[in-house]
């Protein structure tokens, strides 16, 4: 018996796994990682007079000002997100697929100085700052995946996906905290579509039969956000968020199962 069991162990061993694309087999997947972003602004600088703080600040009636504001990044505001999502694959042969993927990308909310407020009558800089509502991303794509090697082992693998990514709206609090004004909640991106689209490299390895994970890694792109100007642009300010795009490196792993 135990001969028995051990040669039944040694077969199971020596027999490779055999979950890879097929012409017509159906894969579903679970993804989950991180998106680190690499470029693209939260909102641009810009620098626009003040002729009157009064508005903002009854106490500063008749003090004018400069608003210096520079430009924020995603990685300056949010930094890394976290993403989960589903993937739909169909098998074109043993080396390629289509497929369907739907994502969720999401950052905690974030405060940063953007900038300073130059008031003449003191000769002096006040900081600025902003804080920015949570941001929250919602991805559908269609994709092409290519991979190289042989069926059943470890196999590395390219990817490219296209389609568009809704983002929730974000608001942002401004706020000059030595002048005792606040500008709360003021609409900044309204909740829309963006193209969006990727390339990715990994490999897949393989576990049984049927469930495989992969390891993924690559670059995405959303295009710009949908600006609100409708509390800033009194200020002067219309032109800072006419832009949003965000490049990022995803990494993830995913478990799949090939039926």
């Amino acid at each position: 018996m135990n001969k028995l069991l051990l040669c039944t162990a040694l077969c199971a061993l020596a027999s490779p796994a055999l979950a890879a694309p097929e012409s017509g087999r159906f894969s579903m997947s679970v993804l989950g990682g991180t998106d680190t972003p690499l470029s693209g602004d939260v909102h641009r600088g810009a620098t626009v007079d003040v002729p009157d703080l009064g508005p903002l600040n009854p106490a500063l009636a008749g003090v004018d000002a400069q608003l210096r504001i520079q430009s924020r990044g995603h990685d300056q505001i949010y930094g890394t997100a976290m993403s989960l999502g589903l993937e739909v694959g169909y098998g074109l042969s043993d080396r390629s697929e289509v497929f369907l993927q739907a994502r969720q990308m999401s950052a905690d909310d974030g405060r940063v100085r953007v900038g300073a407020a130059y008031v003449p009558a003191l000769d002096t800089e006040l900081d600025v700052f902003g804080h920015f509502s949570g941001y929250d991303a919602y991805t559908f794509e269609f994709g092409y995946r290519h991979f190289f090697g042989e069926s059943g082992w470890a196999r590395p693998f390219v990817a490219a996906r296209l389609g568009a990514t809704e983002t929730d709206a974000i608001k942002a609090t401004f706020e000059i905290p030595a002048a005792a004004i606040t500008i709360p909640d003021a609409p900044f991106f309204e909740k829309a579509w963006a193209v969006s689209g990727g390339v990715e490299a990994g490999v897949q390895i393989p576990f049984t039969e049927r469930f495989s994970m992969t390891l993924t890694g690559g670059v995405n792109y959303i295009g710009d956000l949908s600006d609100d100007d409708s509390a800033i642009a009194g200020l002067g300010l219309a032109a800072i968020n006419d832009t949003g795009s965000r490049v990022s490196m995803p990494v993830s792993i995913t478990g799949r199962w090939d039926f």
